[in-house]
């Protein structure tokens, strides 16, 4: 089946998501730099553009930078004056990741912050950070649970937070799992099932980086 939906997947960004040679050589650069080949699909990418477009977002936190490939996408749907503030904990990634949002040219609508990201959301709540329109959250999956409590913090009614990689290839129903990804999402879960502030649900996904899948939820009043 992985053979499978790789070809679908190239089907649907040949018609879909023609090649762009700036989110090509983000993914060049970020290869050449050793980093995680972990990123959003473009399907997927134009999936969170969207996503930002129909929500009419003007300011996004992204917990999760890796090289900012996601970053510019969603940077890309925003209106002139919007930002995104993105969270990396690792120094390399993120100055890759600023390279690579200079050459997109969207140098002025993403900050990028290096240090661990629950000790950079304290310290944006200290300065007075305004609520986000739109969270993304696809870091360490164990501090998931640690990330919503944030995420919900850094909320107004209406803010949409998507969470990636919440599937798991289906490994997200083994209560009895012992590592610590799985049992952080089955916890980001029942947070969530149990917040009455915050509807969701949850799409399973098929493609080229095999089987996982999106929560989406939106904040209540």
């Amino acid at each position: 089946m992985q053979q499978t939906w790789e070809i679908v997947d190239e089907y649907i960004t040949d018609l879909l998501c023609p090649n762009d040679h700036v989110l090509d050589n983000v993914l060049t650069a970020n290869r050449k730099a050793d980093l995680p080949e972990i990123d959003v699909t473009a399907n997927q990418g134009k999936l969170l553009q969207l996503l930002v477009q129909m929500k009419g977002a003007k300011r996004i936190l992204e917990i999760g930078t890796l090289g900012a490939y996601s970053t510019i996408w969603m940077a890309r749907g925003l209106p002139a004056d919007g930002k995104v503030v993105t969270l990396e904990l690792e120094p390399l990634h993120a100055e890759v990741a600023k390279v690579n949002i200079t050459n997109a040219g969207l140098e002025h609508q993403i900050e990028v912050r290096t240090g661990n990201a629950l000790e950079l959301l304290a310290k944006m709540e200290k300065e007075g950070m305004e609520p986000f329109d739109l969270i993304f959250i696809d870091a360490d999956k164990p501090n998931n649970p640690e990330y919503l409590n944030w995420a919900l913090r850094f909320s107004r009614p209406g803010t949409v937070i998507i969470g990636d990689n919440v599937i798991r290839e289906g490994e997200i129903t083994n209560k009895h799992s012992t590592d610590p990804r799985i049992q952080g999402v089955r916890k980001f879960y029942d947070m969530i099932a149990g917040n009455p502030r915050i509807s969701a649900t949850a799409i399973q996904t098929v493609g080229s980086k095999g089987y996982d899948g999106f929560m989406i939820g939106i904040v209540n009043e």
